[in-house]
């Protein structure tokens, strides 16, 4: 019955084309097949007449009626004709045959040319009428009338027809056989080789023959298996209740006796000099956001430059501190680098060439050769550390972020063995925005000294994938997402990170709306949006502040009645650009606050400066509305804390299109920041939903967040570390075995 109703697909498409052409040739035949019998008489009848020319003229001249009529008669028997008349100048009928009709008559009009032609229609049918005349030298005797019968080529055109559709109706058929003839051969194959290619490992589907016409999918297919392969491990991991002492039992269980060390530029604890004492500060970061939950639970080590002023105060003889301060459970190990070495690595190298790079917001990355040599120097300087802090040949270590693309070979050189995981946390660009960087292959070779390597989205992994490929010569497999370069594999996998899932809050979300009123001066009633970033040009901080310009333009009434807080942390303020972008926010909101101030009301409260943590999350909860409009970002952990903080499910997120988050947070009112009127709408909707609208959004992505937390993003990667480090075991294992046989042999 399938096989039936799968042929049906082919047959009836066919079957109706073929018709709806047979319908569409049928009058074109017929007036064709009408034509040529036309033509056919027209030759006849002027034949006839130039025979019946010469004894016409004679018996006319002489009045032979008899003599006239037995011509016609047998012109009529043996030339095929239906009738013969003769007419008068004047036009009478003078002689006709037997059967000549008499309605016919004669034909007015037609002494005016040598010979003319008709179709008439008669009672008994249609038939030909030929008008030739008669002449005598320079004198028209008359007209003579050829009548065929045009019956017969009725019926021949009806068989004619008849033989046609019989014809359209087997090539229909026939036709229809063997498509679905070949097409069952070919589905056939189709299926056959989709079967080879998902039966078999991706080893063996490679050197599968599939038919031409597959070709083209099995790249895909193969990149669709492994999607499904990763997500199902994702679908594993995810039902996973994840927490600080799940990922400690997993790291026991599945790293047992391993070392972790984690990399980054950022240090989770600053320690800062101030008139009352040594005071120790979280920096804003989404990096330290992320990864500092976790090293809380591996108790691992962790190593970043030391920059707060009494950092070097508060370390021990080998550059190391307890961390964090109340409960210590894990070790902070500072690097310390010169202001020339910050300036050409940091802010040079990194933030002026890579950040921009890596980031669509319209910032010309400068690249420059000094910067570059102090970047490989610090790169050099971290890996050395990491290197004496191993006390194994095999630690697990943990590079995070676009400062350190060199140092997973630095590393590798060193401690071949190590697993090295690294996490981009900024996007990948294309491979033609990436083609700008001068040491684009130096870039690319560090980043393959890593065992895994993570972005936050599939579609950085792809872009990474394409550049590889585009620059380097190595062997990749898309549907495996590795890379070999070197004799070395490279595994590049996507791990949307996240936040810790926070505990229960000090102060409940009433007394927090109240505080902060309270602390701005305005009423409990007044309508508050949030925004919450780094002062850096990829957040939209000014097309932020033009949505709120553009609501107060087009709903008035909120004058007055709602306001932006607008929490920027300061950062990289020694680079020209960010200089710029402060002052560019401070005119705007001063523009802004100058045009719609009423009394003491400012609908822009901008604060740059440095929050904690806590008092971030007062603000959070405080705030009816979070603003999060980044030109371009990896994932943003703004939009994930401010969702964990509204446990009493209310408040809205505004989330650009443009974050890793948006692919996660679909409840959140999504928009192109780009777009100042949409922002400026979905900031209205967000000030008027109504709660039960609220509750349901809200409580969902609550629920995708607490689930999808950051142990679950670590435990993803360090899961992954495990299976590769036993797979590398076995491997060598394995090697080593097969060269005592050898030996034994030899």
């Amino acid at each position: 019955m399938q096989s039936f109703r799968f042929s049906l697909r082919f047959i009836l498409p066919l079957a109706l084309v073929v018709g709806l052409f047979a319908y569409a040739v049928m009058p074109v035949v017929n007036d064709m097949t009408v034509r040529w019998f036309v033509r056919d008489l027209e030759a006849r009848s002027q034949m006839l007449a130039s025979a019946l020319q010469q004894p016409l003229l004679e018996y006319v001249a002489d009045k032979n009626q008899k003599k006239i009529r037995q011509l016609f008669d047998r012109s009529v028997q043996e030339g095929g004709l239906y009738a013969l008349g003769f007419c008068s100048p004047s036009g009478q009928l003078l002689y006709r045959s037997s059967t000549y009709p008499v309605v016919l008559g004669c034909r007015a009009g037609g002494a005016g040319s040598e010979t003319q032609r008709s179709l008439v229609d008669l009672p008994d049918g249609r038939v030909h009428v030929t008008e030739s005349q008669v002449r005598q030298g320079t004198e028209v005797l008359g007209q003579l009338i050829l009548v065929h019968d045009m019956r017969y080529i009725e019926r021949r055109t009806a068989e004619t027809q008849h033989y046609l559709i019989t014809l359209f109706a087997l090539l229909a058929v026939v036709i229809s056989l063997i498509t679905v003839f070949i097409a069952h051969l070919s589905w056939r194959g189709w299926i056959n080789a989709v079967k080879g290619i998902l039966h078999l490992d991706e080893r063996s589907s490679r050197s599968l023959s599939a038919p031409p016409e597959v070709q083209p999918l099995v790249g895909d297919l193969r990149a669709l298996l492994h999607e499904m392969r990763v997500d199902r491990r994702g679908e594993g991991v995810s039902a996973i209740n994840w927490t600080p002492e799940k990922l400690r039992s997993l790291l026991h269980d599945e790293l047992s006796g391993d070392q972790i060390l984690v990399v980054s530029n950022r240090e989770p604890y600053i320690h800062t000099r101030t008139p009352e004492g040594i005071e120790v500060r979280r920096p804003a970061s989404g990096l330290v956001t992320a990864v500092e939950p976790v090293m809380r639970a591996c108790s691992g080590t962790w190593i970043a430059h030391g920059a707060g002023t009494a950092d070097r105060e508060t370390v021990d003889a080998n550059d190391h501190v307890a961390v964090p301060p109340r409960k210590p459970s894990y070790t902070l190990r500072r690097v310390w680098l010169s202001k020339e070495e910050e300036q050409g690595y940091y802010y040079g190298f990194a933030n002026e060439g890579l950040w921009p790079l890596c980031h669509i917001a319209h910032v010309r990355p400068v690249f420059r050769t000094s910067d570059w040599e102090q970047y490989v120097a610090v790169n050099q300087r971290f890996a050395d550390a990491v290197i004496k802090e191993a006390h194994s040949e095999d630690p697990v270590v943990l590079v995070q972020d676009y400062h350190f693309a060199l140092l997973p070979r630095m590393v590798r050189e060193k401690l071949p063995r190590a697993t090295i995981i690294m996490f981009w946390h900024i996007p990948w660009p294309n491979p033609e925005s990436f083609g700008i960087c001068p040491w684009r292959e130096e870039i690319l070779e560090g980043l393959l000294g890593n065992t895994l390597l993570g972005f936050h989205t599939p579609f950085h992994c792809k872009n990474f994938l394409e550049t590889v490929d585009r620059y380097l010569e190595a062997r990749i497999e898309h549907e495996a997402s590795t890379i070999s370069y070197g004799g070395e594999l490279t595994e590049v996998e996507p791990y949307p990170i996240s936040i810790a899932w926070p505990d229960e809050f000090p102060r409940s979300v009433p007394d927090c709306r109240a505080d902060v009123r309270r602390e701005l001066g305005l009423s409990d009633k007044h309508l508050l949006a949030l925004g919450v970033d780094r002062l850096d040009y990829t957040k939209g901080i000014i097309e932020r502040i033009q949505a709120v310009e553009r609501v107060l333009e087009l709903y008035p009434s909120l004058i007055g009645h709602f306001s932006l807080v607008q929490i920027a942390a300061p950062s990289r303020s020694s680079l020209d650009e960010y200089q710029n972008l402060e002052s560019r926010v401070r005119a705007l909101a001063l523009r802004i606050n100058k045009r719609f101030s009423n009394g003491s009301y400012e609908p822009i409260i901008l604060k740059i400066e440095h929050y904690d943590s806590e008092d971030v999350n007062r603000y959070y909860r405080g705030a009816d509305v979070c603003m999060v409009t980044s030109l371009h970002d990896g994932m943003n952990l703004v939009a994930k804390e401010f969702v964990a903080a509204r446990d009493d499910e209310r408040g809205v997120l505004i989330l650009s299109q443009f974050t890793g988050a948006a692919r996660e947070l679909h409840e959140a009112l999504i928009i192109n920041p780009y777009h100042i009127e949409q922002g400026a709408e979905a900031l209205h909707r967000a000030l008027t939903m109504p709660e039960g609208e609220q509750r349901e959004r809200m409580r969902s992505m609550r629920i995708l967040v607490r689930d999808f937390n950051v142990y679950r993003w670590a435990g993803r990667m360090l899961i992954d570390a495990a299976r590769l480090r036993r797979r590398e075991r076995v491997t060598a294992r394995i090697h080593s075995q097969s060269r005592k046989a050898l030996r034994r042999v030899v």
